[in-house]
């Protein structure tokens, strides 16, 4: 699963034709969490507060990004990266 990004100990992924809806995956430690990209909802698994607000943040700052690069998976194409939180 290619890591598009990573800040603060978080690994951000997506996954080449995932299922829907349209999504990413979160790592932070042992703890995983996969965010919707059109509503930032947590939809299965889960982070310490303070990873998930700041993946959330993160996800608001890039959501149209995310979405192209989710159409960029369901295509099979290769997914660039994605500038970190600073």
């Amino acid at each position: 699963m290619p890591e598009i990004s990573r800040f603060y100990g978080i690994v951000i992924k997506m996954y080449h034709a995932d299922h829907p809806p349209p999504h990413l995956h979160a790592e932070y430690g042992e703890h995983r969490v996969l965010i919707n990209l059109r509503t930032l909802g947590v939809f299965a698994g889960s982070l310490p507060p303070r990873a998930l607000a700041l993946v959330i943040e993160w996800a608001a700052y890039h959501q149209q990004e995310l979405l192209e690069l989710w159409e960029q998976a369901a295509a099979l194409q290769s997914l660039s990266r994605i500038d970190p939180l600073p």
